[in-house]
């Protein structure tokens, strides 16, 4: 399924489930915990079908009888397992009226409605967790047995049983999108987009130790560092340590069902005691290996004595007011990500675009930080990357164990203008975007084995050759494609046209994805070659501190990038400005002509 197929699924299955809530008499926030539940379900579901089927090809035999599965081998495979009541299959196939099914529950009490089989399974699948105790909703009782039914029936679209696990994730992540943002969109918060997430994740590199995300949300940052330890061929949860602070438990809760749905574990403090400017929750300052987050942007009256007083402030307090509070808390944020870090640790985090020139005790701090050498990387990112907000942001990156040829240098990176169009109002890196930014931080590093490996990547996909080459073959190739389909449509049957195009769509959107590889690659080696990294005006350059001294301390990266230069369209530039001019004339004796028609029929009609 093509990510615009993907799109309409994710569009329809909101649309459906957002009517039944219009139809209802639930409030929003009644309405959208019980709906995350059934898709963390049914997520749930897809995942432990897929899990399953990999344990049973290899499941040993003893006797002549295969070895049932078990719980621990879910686990082993970051997976929860499911009992067959909290199996989404088992839900959506229950008989119309429950009560006269006879369904008896284990305390020995007959069920009488679609709630309480639900709720029932909910706290089936906490058992299998300890993290989910008390998280998952259990309200489906304040459901009708019918808008529950149509609800179980709208998640098990035959769609989703044919395109897998992968994209049923990516459809629950949709929902987070469009739910989280309604409940956490003031004071700075906004959902991350999984984008921005891989940035971060590929950047620092997760491989083993403590992990702590200190404005977690849903847990997003969590979920993709899982993703990227188990993709190494390990197992993130023996090899990661996962803490969570997030003041709104309403995310951490949606944090914990993220989670677990992806088989991690964590502990999450939510609440009072996890509001990060009064409280280090965990007691982790100077103990974590990597610090990730997406922190509320630009708060404002936090109080300063009692921040101060909370610590994990290396480079002092940012500029306090009259009323003693700490007007913009970007520099909190900041200083606790650096503090959190033990003597090798990496941080990645979102920030607000202007923390990056603040002035005032902002720019004291950031003169501080940027002379202990540890800031790594400074990535730009353009509008529209958030789901509810179009502003900008920059990605920032500590890393104390830092080569010693690097300690005096930052590398910049400029990537407003780089990036994917999703729709008119979101903007992602694509995946190979994603690497070919990744490859330049690894050039900076001087990890050419790993940029080199990309390469033959791409060569893997596209097939060997030079890329420019495979690129205009490409092109050439979508030219005939896009021929052949419009012939074919205007040749065919009224009633066989519509099918066709869609046959031809199909092809079409394929070699689309063909023709972006290939674009990626050649923007990927024309700028670096084998392997050697070089400054590239109005994209990425490397500055130390003297030249940030310059800069009066500046991390903007458009600061250090440049201009990129105007590529030459092999166009002269009088020889156009004459056709130019020529056409202009013929535009105005043309109009005059009209003009002067238009004028004598009005005269002809005694107007």
């Amino acid at each position: 399924m093509d990510n615009k197929s993907i799109k309409k699924l994710e569009a329809d299955l909101w649309e459906s489930a957002d009517l039944l809530r219009a139809g209802s008499k639930l409030t929003s926030q009644q309405y959208c915990m019980p709906v995350l539940g059934l898709l963390f379900l049914r997520y749930a579901y897809s995942r432990f079908k897929r899990v399953e089927e990999e344990i049973m090809k290899d499941r040993p035999v003893r006797n002549g009888r295969m070895m049932p599965v078990e719980a621990s081998d879910f686990t082993e495979k970051s997976a929860l397992y499911l009992p067959k009541e909290a199996q989404y299959s088992y839900l959506v196939n229950l008989p119309e009226d429950i009560k006269a099914a006879n369904i008896v529950a284990e305390n020995g009490q007959q069920v009488n409605s679609l709630g309480e089989v639900v709720n029932h399974a909910m706290e089936l699948v906490e058992a299998q967790s300890e993290q989910l105790a008390g998280v998952l909703p259990k309200e489906y009782t304040n459901f009708t047995d019918d808008l529950l039914a149509e609800l179980l029936r709208i998640f098990n679209n035959n769609a989703l049983d044919d395109v897998g696990g992968d994209v049923i994730g990516r459809i629950y992540e949709y929902f987070l999108s469009k739910f989280a943002p309604a409940v956490a969109s003031d004071d700075g918060v906004f959902f991350t987009p999984k984008s921005l997430v891989k940035m971060i994740v590929n950047i620092l590199e997760p491989t083993s130790g403590v992990l702590a995300d200190i404005a977690c949300g849903s847990g997003g940052m969590f979920v993709q560092s899982g993703d990227f330890v188990n993709s190494k061929g390990m197992s993130a949860n023996k090899a990661m340590t996962f803490y969570g602070q997030e003041k709104v438990e309403y995310n951490a809760q949606l944090c914990l069902m993220n989670m677990a749905v992806h088989g991690l574990t964590g502990v999450i403090k939510s609440g009072n005691e996890a509001n990060t400017f009064y409280n280090d929750a965990h007691n982790l300052a100077g103990c974590c290996d990597y610090v990730m987050a997406n922190p509320p942007f630009n708060v404002d009256k936090v109080k300063a004595e009692a921040a101060q007083n909370a610590g994990r402030l290396p480079f002092g307090l940012p500029g306090v007011n009259k009323a003693n509070e700490v007007g913009n808390a970007n520099y909190l944020w900041i200083s606790y990500f650096y503090a959190y870090l033990n003597e090798t640790g990496r941080a990645g985090f979102v920030m607000a675009s202007s923390a990056t020139d603040s002035q005032g005790k902002d720019k004291d701090i950031r003169e501080k930080l940027i002379k202990t050498g540890h800031v790594d990387v400074m990535i730009s990112v353009g509008n529209n990357f958030f789901y509810t907000k179009s502003l900008p942001c920059s990605l920032w990156f500590f890393d104390k164990g830092k080569a010693e040829d690097l300690k005096d240098k930052v590398l910049f990176i400029d990537s407003r203008n780089y990036f994917t169009v999703v729709d008119r109002t979101l903007n992602e890196w694509s995946d190979w975007q994603l690497k070919n930014i990744n490859a330049i931080v690894w050039l900076y590093r001087g990890e050419t084995d790993k940029y080199q490996q990309l390469i033959e990547e791409y060569h893997s996909v596209l097939g060997d050759g030079d890329f420019d080459e495979i690129l205009h073959a490409q092109e050439d190739s979508m030219k005939e494609l896009r021929s052949e389909a419009k012939a074919a449509v205007n040749s065919a049957a009224k009633k066989d046209r519509k099918k066709i195009q869609a046959e031809f769509d199909e092809k079409i959107s394929e070699q689309i994805g063909w023709l972006e590889v290939a674009k990626e690659a050649v923007w990927l080696y024309n700028k670096f070659g084998e392997g050697e990294y070089q400054d590239i005006p109005g994209f990425c350059k490397i500055a130390d501190l003297t030249e940030i001294e310059g800069k009066s301390w500046s991390l903007t990266p458009g600061a250090y990038v440049g201009v990129a230069p105007v590529e030459d369209d092999g166009v002269d530039f009088h020889e156009r400005m004459g056709e130019i001019h020529e056409e202009l004339l013929k535009l105005q004796e043309e109009s005059n002509r009209l003009m002067a028609a238009i004028s004598q029929n009005i005269k002809e009609m005694g107007l």
